[in-house]
């Protein structure tokens, strides 16, 4: 799916070669998550990280809540963006911090934009990305990918007074307007499958996407199911219509809607140590951590 995510963020500038493809382990049995830990700021150490590092660097675009946001201090756990006097926070930062404490490392979080995050994991910029991103067979081409640290279904979001809040299907959308972030499966191949669509320009960001389905620039939006979430607790006149499990669903393989960490093309040693964390996590341990940070993400993300 995810990620299945596109989104605009203020980035570093970095000069890097791009590069991705794995996906290794499976999560599974566990415990109830408490994350903490610190975030480290400072110069971005050197090398590779292999999983034994002191210092573990995430990379994530701090501007696709529920999944990551930036905020003005550290309340509720936000760590601190390197070479910035804001703070990141949310489901992503809160698994940087899990990971990170449980390998016995300290997590420093780089904020980027999307189209670096790739490049800033091949160069060795950074140790791994936790931003959203599906599992897809393009990305896996350029980058390995940890186990699903998080399982999106794809919705679609509309208005509460606009004439698709009742669609019980995709076939339901017939004739609407619809946008989604560029470069996303909800655009390239979501959108595509709704009757005689009119696909919009896509938008930049997530935040781009759902200010133009406020506005009324479009009739509907896909996206995933936290983003939906999110965005029906800042927007009350949103509705979430979800097709999951219907005949009218949209059609997408497993790996567009696995959510997983991105990492430097063989880097078996993080990739190992990553998994061998999630593995000790479950579904609802991911659930109940989005919902922790829906819950308390800015009105404005």
């Amino acid at each position: 799916m995810r990620k299945l995510r596109t989104v605009l963020c203020v980035g570093l500038a970095l000069v890097m070669v791009i590069a991705f493809a794995c996906a290794c382990g499976n999560s599974g049995g566990g415990n109830n998550p408490d994350p903490k830990g610190s975030g480290a700021s400072g110069a971005p150490a050197t090398g590779v990280n292999d999983g034994t590092g002191k210092v573990l660097r995430v990379a994530m675009e701090c501007g696709y809540a529920p999944y990551n946001w930036t905020q003005s201090d550290d309340s509720n756990g936000a760590v601190p963006i390197v070479a910035s006097s804001d703070y990141a926070y949310g489901y992503d930062v809160m698994m940087a911090k899990y990971i990170a404490e449980q390998l016995g490392m300290e997590v420093e979080i780089y904020k980027l934009d999307w189209d670096s995050l790739p490049m800033a994991v091949q160069s060795g910029t950074v140790d791994c990305v936790i931003a959203g991103q599906s599992i897809t067979a393009e990305r896996l081409e350029t980058v390995d990918f940890s186990a699903p640290y998080y399982y999106a279904s794809i919705v679609t979001l509309t208005k509460k007074d606009s004439p698709y809040a009742r669609a019980k299907s995709i076939n339901d959308l017939k004739g609407a307007t619809a946008t989604s972030q560029l470069n996303t499966v909800w655009y390239d191949i979501c959108i595509p499958q709704i009757p005689e669509v009119k696909a919009a320009t896509a938008q930049e960001s997530a935040p781009q996407m759902l200010t133009a389905l406020e506005a009324g620039a479009v009739d509907i939006v896909v996206t995933d199911e936290p983003t939906a979430m999110g965005a029906c607790a800042v927007y009350p006149d949103m509705v979430m219509l979800p097709f999951t499990g219907t005949d009218g669903d949209y059609v997408v393989s497993e790996e567009e809607i696995n959510i997983g960490i991105s990492m430097q093309k063989g880097n078996k040693g993080l990739c190992d140590a990553i998994n061998g964390v999630l593995a000790g996590l479950t579904k609802e341990d991911y659930a109940n951590w989005m919902n922790q940070a829906i819950a308390v993400q800015p009105m404005n993300e």
